[in-house]
């Protein structure tokens, strides 16, 4: 004799990006474990691919999530978790004051956002000519960002993340020129321009909360800014 299939809940939200309503489900028991297992010692890498399968899953395989910017993933994620385990989540935050003290902290999640900053721009002037414009990066971007040296890292993201680099009225698009010339291009830029492209990944849009700990050794309160997926896992 067959069992009784199950009905699951379908929920709708809205991507921060463009404000496109998706469908999605919670986490069914398979794909609960796979997370569970994943926090037990996992790379970046996996832990990304095997999140990008279950949000593939988990939207009816409607939203190419390898190719959302990784704010918006974060985003999903969040959502599916809060009503698959709960809007409540404790995380362990570190205290400022003696960065090594660390403290459990209760998060509602379904309080948590994506914040934008007023100054984030994606065009970058290299010269009063030559401007370079830039994407937010994409959860295939940062999953393979996996290593140690963060420069590298930096590097090939920046790298991923150039659209078109403009001088004068030539616009030059990503399909114009090669990654060895976009290479060339990004060694010759001086030192200021750089900053500005670090303040680009730095203030773009994020998953982020406010919280205050309490240090238990010190008594000393601080306010800490809790982001990314990791910190929710």
């Amino acid at each position: 004799m067959a069992l009784p299939k199950l009905d699951t809940p379908v929920y709708t939200l809205e991507l921060p990006s463009t404000g496109e309503e998706i469908k999605y489900r919670p986490f069914l028991v398979k794909e609960q474990k796979t997370l569970m297992l994943l926090q037990e010692g996992s790379s970046k890498k996996d832990i990304y691919g095997a999140l990008t399968s279950i949000m593939k899953s988990c939207t009816f395989n409607e939203v190419d999530i390898e190719k959302l910017p990784i704010f918006n993933f974060e985003y999903i994620f969040l959502k599916i978790r809060c009503k698959s385990v709960g809007e409540t989540a404790e995380v362990r935050i570190l205290c400022p004051d003696d960065d090594e003290t660390r403290v459990p902290v209760k998060i509602k999640l379904d309080e948590i956002d994506v914040q934008v900053s007023d100054d984030h721009v994606d065009t970058i002037q290299v010269t009063d000519n030559i401007n370079m414009v830039l994407r937010w990066p994409t959860i295939r971007d940062v999953s393979d960002m996996d290593t140690d040296n963060v420069v590298d890292d930096t590097m090939k993201l920046l790298e991923r993340c150039v659209t078109q680099i403009t001088d004068g009225d030539t616009i030059n698009r990503r399909v114009d020129f090669t990654d060895n010339d976009l290479i060339e291009f990004i060694d010759s830029l001086p030192t200021e321009v750089f900053e500005d492209i670090g303040k680009f990944f730095e203030t773009m849009p994020k998953l982020r909360h406010e919280v205050t700990v309490k240090n238990p050794n010190t008594q000393v309160e601080s306010k800490v800014i809790v982001e990314g997926i990791d910190s929710f896992f």
